[in-house]
Formats: C-alpha cells, structure tokens, sequence
C-alpha cells in the first residue's frame, strides 16, 4: 500500500514520506487521515452554504475541528479510532446536508439543484480496507493534472488550518469560541475544492486565513488567562522528588489541572515534559504544591525520557511517538491523541476519570530519592512583559538594549537544529532573546544573565502562546511610534507541524518581514510560491548562525 505525506519538517528527503511517515504513520493510518479531511471537505461544502442562509449546526463545526486537529503530525495513529470517526464523519455530513437542503427550499421556493464538488457525495465503504482504499483515491497527489502552485497553495491552507483547528480545540475545552473563527474552518476547507480559484485567489485566502488566525491565537490566550490567571516569571525545578510520579506531556492545561484535582493529597509528584513547562507559570496551576518540576526536554526525546521515568505518563496532545514495549503499560492518551494499544481516557459531561494513571504511578513505584537541580524560569508572558515595557523601552533608548531575537518554534530530531542552539549562544550580550514553544530546550538551560534587571531571556510559553509575542512586538512598535519591521526585532523560527504554519501565516499577514525559517523550507511549498514569499516578505531560510547574525546586525563582511 503507497502513501504520500509532506506535511510536516522531516518528511522523508525533503519530498514526501511514500512508504511510511517519518513520524511513525503508516501507510494504512495516511490513508485514513487522507480520507478524513475528504470528509471534513464534504461537511464544509454544506456547511458553508447552510452559513450563507443563516443556518448553523454545531455538531458540523466541532466535528470538523477535531477531524483536523486529528490529522495533525503526531496526533492518531489508532486505525480503529479513525474508523470509528469516519463512520461518524458521514452522519455529521447528511445531518447538516439535510438542514441546508431544507432550509434552502424554505427560502428560495425550490429544490437546490447546484453542482458541488465530489467530496459533498462522499459514502463510506464498509470494510476498513475498503476506507483506506478510498484514502488512497483522494490523498494529496490523486489529481495527477493540478497545477503545481495551486496544489502547493491549497495544501498551505490546508496545513495552517489543522494548525488553527489545534488552538481552536483548546480554546474550546475551556468555553471560548469566535464565529469568524469557526466559520473559516469551512471556507477554507471549501475553498480547497473549488477549481475556480486562481493562485491569486489562494494566496488571498492564505493572507485572510493568518488575520482569522491571530483572532484564534487571540481568544485562546483569554482562555488561558480568565481561567488560570496570567503567567508570571516561576522558576521551575529540574529535579525530582522521591516517591510516585506522572510526567504530563503535551500541551493541554485543563487535562494538567483535572489530573491535579485528582491526585491532591495523595503523595504523588506531578511533572511536566515538552511544552507543559510553561504551565508552572499559571497561578492556578503553580499553587498546587505537588506541580513539582520539569521532566526532559522536547518531544523528540521522549521515548528516552519516558523510559527512563519511573512512573506513569499522560499524553494530552499532539507530539505523541510509538511507545516502546518499556512503558507501554504505563503511558495513556486523551483528548485526540491515540496510539493502538495504548489506553485512552475519554472525557464523560468534560470530566476524565484519571484513576487509572494514578493506579500505574504508585505501582510502577516512582523515584528512590530527592535529587536536587537548578530552576529554569518560565512565565514571560505578554501581560508580565507589558508590565515592565517601560523599563524595556528605557534600556533600549539608554543604549543597554540593542536588539531583540525571537528564536522560537517546533524542536525535532532531524540534524541541523543545533543551528538554534548556536544562534542564542552567539547573541550578544547587549540582546534580548524571547522565545516559546519546544524549539527552546536547544538553549533554554543555558545561562544568560540580565540586562540591567531585564533577563536576556524571556520564556513566553507553549507554541500556543505566539499570541503573546505578537502582542510585544506590536506594542514595542507603538512605543517607538514605528512599524514592527522598523523594531530592532528579528524573528528565528524553526517548524516542525502544522501548527507553525498556521503561526508564519498570521506573522505574514501583518506584514513582518524578514522572517528566518528552518532548519529546512516545507516540501510543500512550490518554487513559484516560495518566489512570492521572498519577493513580498523577504523570507529566508537559515544559513549558518554566524552568517545569519552578521547580516541582521550590519556586521557581515562585504
């Protein structure tokens, strides 16, 4: 059986993985995937038109968004689960099918008699080898005549909407949505169908998808904020404490404080691993005492990590990799994440029993003995920035600051990602490097000082928190009465998912230029559209660390 896949910075040789992910995926599950965002096109194309008539089906609209989020790198793997949510997927379509028709006849007088593209007919085959076969019909390279630019446009929209639909889906556990969030989902995803639009009609719609976006980023950091307060500066222990232990792993935070709830008092230590670390920054978090530390670094890392840990781990999202036969017992997925044999706790009226995690952290006996080690500090988040932004401004205009580095992003395991580590290391003394998401266990251990008070490094959270870099950068620019590309600001980024994508599309629907993106450029990006980013956003792969800095600071040798 054949797959194709590009999706994510390590595809296979920088073309595409044709005989098994990079990540793991198989080619039975690429086929599955495939077929599910086929599906997620079919509910679209009625819901958007449903939309148009002033008719809305939310059972559509969340099914989309977790169809999405599911197919995003590193999120299911569990062939049985997407069955079941393929089976699901076509019910959803002719339900709300069913109220566009309906409500369409109501208004106009007359039966709809348009022609819709072949995803609104899709049915299901019976057999799970009959739905991968029809995954295999629909992936990324079945039209063998679509152009080029337009392919690469369509599945850079399609990639940043996977990317939003991850934000979207946490932001929805804790009872925050946007209508002109939601109802993009579906515009886009039809849009993706239409083989009427021009490359200039997908690069618009790839600008319009970055400022919905930004809105997305927007209403997740208010969920974040309302429910567990803003962050503040914490340092966060890099040690461990003797006896049971769960390491959580992922990026959800009510998951984190479920399992919080439910193991207070108990004498078990809860840790954090990968882009966890920034909820030690959240009060309603940090005052559970039994929040102990961070445990390893990015997701990467984590088969290592896990089995090295002596206690039971709680995978709430995307990162997830093929357990090893060490801790498979002890290892358990929820929300969308799924590994085959893996035990997964699904949550009942939005609470999850994790009785069955707690059980495995005392048997599997957890640490011997304390072990001392030192504090990385976290917490850096807009409002804590803000807060001092005068003192900020005051050291770049005395001449203490000269420039800012946002180097941040997605880690991973393929060679050349030293390039980041090496980057925050050369910064001068006189800079200030802000950073989030995994790509910071490169450097993050680190020492870096202070500027005048100021620490040369800023923690500003989880990939989910590029909201809060985007509001410092916006409010330096109004403090200096200038554009956010006039600020001594340069931004660094390394991509590994989807939900980079999504971020460098609302980064360059605000019109920031000069972005530096690697280790490597997506393979899905067609030459001719690479041409475009460069020429309207100058946007540049990463070199050499040293190169790189030269020329953003003038100092490159002519």
């Amino acid at each position: 059986m054949s797959m194709f896949c590009y999706q994510c910075e390590q595809t296979s040789k920088r073309k595409g993985c044709d005989s098994k992910g990079v990540c793991g995926k198989t080619p039975e599950v690429a086929s599955l995937q495939d077929l599910l965002i086929h599906a997620a096109k079919g509910i679209s194309i009625y819901a958007f038109l449903a939309r148009e008539i002033g008719i809305k089906d939310r059972s559509a609209d969340l099914f989309v968004i977790e169809a999405l989020f599911a197919t995003v790198t590193n999120v299911d793997f569990d062939p049985q689960r997407l069955h079941e949510t393929l089976l699901r997927a076509y019910h959803v379509k002719e339900e709300i099918k069913k109220l566009f028709l309906a409500g369409y006849s109501k208004k106009n007088g007359r039966e709809f008699d348009g022609v819709l593209p072949a995803a609104a007919a899709w049915k299901p085959a019976i057999t799970l080898p009959g739905l991968e076969e029809q995954g295999e019909a629909v992936g990324i390279l079945s039209d063998k005549t679509l152009n080029e630019d337009i392919r690469s446009l369509r599945e850079l929209l399609l990639y940043g909407l996977k990317g939003m639909a991850a934000y979207a889906d946490h932001a929805m556990v804790l009872g925050r949505e946007d209508e002109s969030v939601t109802a993009f989902f579906h515009k886009g995803l039809r849009a993706i169908t239409d083989n009427s639009l021009t490359v200039g009609d997908l690069v618009g719609l790839n600008m319009e998808f970055g400022l919905v976006n930004l809105k997305c980023l927007e209403i997740l950091d208010k969920a974040h904020t309302d429910h567990f307060g803003h962050p503040i500066p914490t340092g966060v222990s890099l040690g461990v404490k003797k006896g049971p232990a769960i390491l959580v792993s992922g990026h959800d935070l009510l998951d984190l404080e479920q399992l919080l709830q439910q193991t207070e008092g108990k004498g078990i230590s809860i840790y954090t691993h990968g882009e966890m670390l920034p909820a030690h920054g959240y009060p309603k978090l940090k005052a559970y005492k039994h929040l102990v530390a961070n445990y390893g670094g990015a997701w990467q890392d984590q088969a290592r990590e896990f089995d090295a840990f002596p206690g039971s781990i709680l995978m709430t999202t995307n990162c997830i990799q093929e357990p090893r036969a060490s801790y498979k017992s002890r290892i358990f997925t929820t929300g969308l994440v799924a590994w085959p044999d893996v035990e997964h706790i699904s949550a009942v009226n939005g609470k999850k029993d994790f009785s069955r995690v707690i059980q495995a952290a005392i048997k599997a006996g957890g640490f011997p003995a304390d072990v001392a080690a030192k504090n990385i500090v976290v917490g850096f988040g807009h409002n804590a920035v803000l807060g001092v932004a005068d003192k900020v401004v005051g050291a770049v205009k005395a001449g203490l600051i000269k420039h800012f580095f946002l180097v941040g992003g997605c880690d991973g395991a393929k060679p050349g990602r030293n390039y980041y580590t090496d980057f925050a290391q050369e910064v001068p003394k006189d800079c200030v490097i802000l950073t989030l998401a995994c790509g910071k266990f490169r450097f993050n251990k680190l020492e870096f000082g202070d500027i005048g008070g100021i620490p040369r490094l800023l923690d500003m959270g989880q990939c989910n928190d590029a909201y809060s870099a985007i509001q410092v950068a916006l409010a330096l620019a109004g403090a200096f009465g200038c554009g956010v590309n006039e600020l001594p600001l340069s931004m660094i980024l390394s991509w590994y998912e989807q939900k980079a994508v999504c971020i460098l599309l609302t980064l360059l629907s605000l019109g920031i230029k000069n972005i530096r993106i690697g280790p490597s450029l997506p393979a899905f990006v067609s030459s001719n559209v690479l041409n475009v980013l460069v020429e309207k956003f100058n946007l540049k792969p990463v070199t050499t660390a040293k190169e790189d800095l030269a020329a953003i600071l003038g100092t490159a040798k002519v």
